[in-house]
């Protein structure tokens, strides 16, 4: 019979204690030898000593067994300290219990403002406010964790930091104002070019707090000692002589000599100035300086070289006929393989003779093809403005209205994208195409290339608000101009004035312009979304009547009747299903026109 009956001891870790059997002697003795006197008293049998060992044996391994389990109780084990507070022998939820209780006494000299020297300059922070606090549940896991053998779970001890947590991203933003100008940036490696020449710019060190400023903030909270961030230097990765060798084994042979692009379909000679505004040399974030070859600048600095074999890819487009959208088909095209090209032309870069890149054509697909046009959903017009000029289609100014409703015509604005006119058009020069005509500057009608663009951004404007389409940039005019409605229209200027709207719905959207001797038309085509888009007005207020103003006669003066100012606030009214969706404000204040008379003020 067994302690367990018939199942065997459960299992567990506690040390066990190997008991070595015991052979006593028979009652006879096979050899013959002396027998010992034995004291008075009744003799013990065989199975009486084998009952005496027994109890020995159950004695120790009782008193082994109680032993294990005391120095196993618990999580923690035994011994095992933080803080001053015993957690051995506990659970964890014990433990963080009593971890919570010896923070609670704590708590003061916790929560009191420490004391951070950065530099030169000391601030005071509030623990709470950089996010320092100890990790109970993460120090009861490292507690839990720590190794323990037997014994010295008995008779032992350890001692265990607590995890201290910071919030990194309010500790640097902490840090970076007690740095304020003691710091400076690091100053990046660079080759760049002046004309063909090329500059190095060299690394400089950058002062920053040292990297490893949270554990020392959080080790000085934890001992409540005052702490010092030291000041470090961090140097870029590239050396100042890494930089002057590829000024001279790189940058300058690269503007050496001409190199000459291959194809199946000719040759193209890229010259020394192509290279200069095509070849970069960038930092990473470590400083290290690396050189590419920028396809889209030497494309640019190449012009229309690259016309002789390559042929550009036509996105497909929408056009207007018969009251509906038609799409003109797109056509693929053909161009140099720009990534081997660019690792290709890096490699030669180096060499004085043997300048000749073999480049490969590859079918390029324009970005916008028919599917993905039809995908668009563009099939209605969803709103329509019109504003209307005078001189006719000869003048300047009308001129330049009729040339930007050119460049905007078909411009398709996917969802979600933004459409700038700045962005669109580009600047508006003279090599543009533009001309002189009345434009406001500093609070003046004065000649400026591209007056009268603003009427055709006031049409677009409201025909995008019309559409219910999102508004992300504009600026009403300075003065109020009759043939524009009140604040809901706009100016543009370049590059400081833009014209912003994005396409806010699931359906791209198509802009149509037309004109005719005297007006102008901005329509959006999509698919119709609201029942309505209106707009409400409040009453003017705040009216200022203008001042009339001399100005010496000349070319350059632009005389003008002038108009009262006023402020006034308007309502886009957007209603959905018969129901009001949106109603959004703007406000403008005018100012009152001078009225501008070209010569002198009479004499009184």
């Amino acid at each position: 019979m067994t302690l367990y009956g018939d199942k065997l001891p459960p299992a567990d870790d506690r040390p066990t204690v190997q008991v070595t059997a015991v052979s006593w002697p028979d009652d006879e003795p096979d050899a013959v030898a002396p027998t010992p006197a034995r004291p008075a008293g009744p003799t013990p049998t065989r199975r009486g000593r084998l009952l005496l060992a027994g109890g020995v044996a159950a004695a120790v391994l009782a008193g082994v067994a109680g032993a294990g389990a005391y120095a196993y109780a618990g999580d923690v084990p035994r011994g095992t300290i933080v803080l001053g507070t015993e957690l051995g022998g506990r659970s964890r939820a014990g433990a963080a219990q009593a971890l919570r209780a010896e923070l609670d006494q704590r708590s003061a000299a916790l929560n009191a403002p420490i004391s951070i020297t950065v530099g030169e300059q000391r601030v005071e922070v509030q623990p709470a406010d950089i996010g320092l606090a100890i990790d109970v549940g993460a120090t009861v896991a490292a507690a839990a964790a720590a190794e323990a053998h037997p014994v010295s779970r008995l008779v032992g001890s350890r001692t265990v930091e607590p995890v201290v947590v910071v919030d990194a991203t309010r500790l640097d933003a902490t840090l970076s104002r007690a740095l304020g100008d003691q710091g400076r940036d690091m100053t990046m490696p660079a080759i760049i070019f002046t004309g063909t020449t090329p500059k190095p710019v060299y690394p400089k060190p950058a002062l920053t707090v040292d990297p490893g400023a949270a554990d020392t903030v959080k080790a000085g909270w934890l001992a409540g000692r005052p702490v010092t961030v030291p000041l470090v230097e961090k140097w870029p990765a590239t050396s100042r002589a890494e930089v002057d060798r590829l000024v001279a084994e790189l940058a300058e042979p690269a503007v050496s000599a001409p190199v000459t692009l291959s194809t199946d379909q000719g040759s193209v000679t890229i010259p020394p100035a192509a290279i200069a505004s095509g070849l970069r040399f960038f930092s990473d974030d470590a400083g290290r300086l690396n050189p590419r070859v920028d396809m889209k600048r030497l494309r640019a600095a190449l012009g229309d070289r690259l016309t002789k074999i390559e042929v550009e890819p036509r996105d497909a487009s929408l056009t207007i006929a018969g009251g509906k959208p038609k799409t003109v088909p797109g056509r693929a095209g053909k161009q140099v393989d720009a990534t081997a090209l660019s690792r290709d032309l890096l490699a030669v870069l180096p060499q004085a003779d043997g300048r000749t890149v073999a480049a490969t054509l590859k079918p390029v697909e324009p970005e916008l093809t028919e599917a993905k046009l039809a995908d668009l959903g563009i099939k209605e017009r969803v709103s329509t403005f019109t504003t209307r000029f005078t001189g006719g289609l000869s003048s300047p100014r009308s001129q330049n209205i009729i040339r930007v409703a050119k460049d905007v015509n078909g411009a398709i604005v996917k969802p979600g994208e933004t459409f700038s006119l700045n962005g669109h058009t580009g600047e508006r020069g003279y090599d543009q195409g533009y001309q002189d005509a009345a434009t406001i500057v500093n609070g003046k009608l004065v000649p400026g290339v591209g007056g009268g663009v603003s009427q055709f951004t006031t049409t677009l404007f409201n025909a995008a608000y019309y559409a219910g389409l999102e508004d992300v940039e504009h600026k009403p005019h300075s003065f109020y101009f009759s043939r524009y409605p009140a604040v809901i229209e706009s100016t543009i200027y370049w590059p400081q004035l833009d014209l912003k709207f994005r396409n806010n719905t699931p359906h791209g959207i198509l802009i149509n312009t037309s004109y005719t001797s005297g007006s102008v038309t901005v329509s959006i085509w999509s698919t119709k979304i609201y029942d309505s888009v209106k707009t409400e007005y409040g009453p003017r207020r705040d009216i200022s009547q203008p001042n009339t103003v001399h100005l010496e006669p000349g070319p350059t003066c632009i005389a003008a009747e002038g108009s009262v100012g006023f402020a006034q606030d308007a309502y886009r009214v957007i209603t959905e299903d018969g129901k009001v969706i949106k109603r959004e404000k703007f406000s403008w204040r005018y100012a009152p026109e001078p009225r501008f008379i070209c010569g002198p003020k009479p004499a009184t």
